[in-house]
């Protein structure tokens, strides 16, 4: 007497489903670490192909000779953080746009971005559009 079931249970596993959740969880993780990337400075960079949309409350213009300006007002470099904090006081998200010409040594930006960076200003560098 034969006592063996007609339907046979096959011990193989599909794997479909599981390699669709791998891929998956691969795209997600592809595409959100990018946007992980810790800023060493708080610099934003704006493309030079758009526009900046932040508010500025402050710009300071460096020329080619290494002359300052705030808001269009000529300033010596040991009196600018004072002029910038009088600006900034009572600002909610206090921002500086930094244009500088394009034949200014980088030593006077980097005064700009560091007064910046002591008082917790953000602070934009202003780009020529392409």
């Amino acid at each position: 007497m034969n006592l063996r079931g007609r339907n046979k249970v096959s011990p193989e596993f599909s794997m479909s489903s599981m390699t669709d959740i791998v891929f998956l969880l691969l795209v997600f993780f592809l595409l959100t670490s990018p946007s992980i990337t810790p800023e060493a400075l708080d610099l934003i960079l704006p493309k030079a192909s758009g526009k900046t949309s932040n508010v500025q409350n402050a710009s300071v213009s460096i020329s080619r000779d290494g002359l300052f300006y705030v808001n269009s007002t000529e300033i010596a470099p040991e009196d600018m953080e004072e002029e910038l904090i009088k600006v900034m006081d009572g600002q909610e998200d206090p921002t500086i746009i930094l244009r500088a010409d394009g034949e200014t040594a980088v030593n006077s930006a980097v005064k700009v971005m560091d007064i910046a960076n002591r008082n917790r200003f953000k602070i934009i560098l202003a780009v020529k559009p392409e």
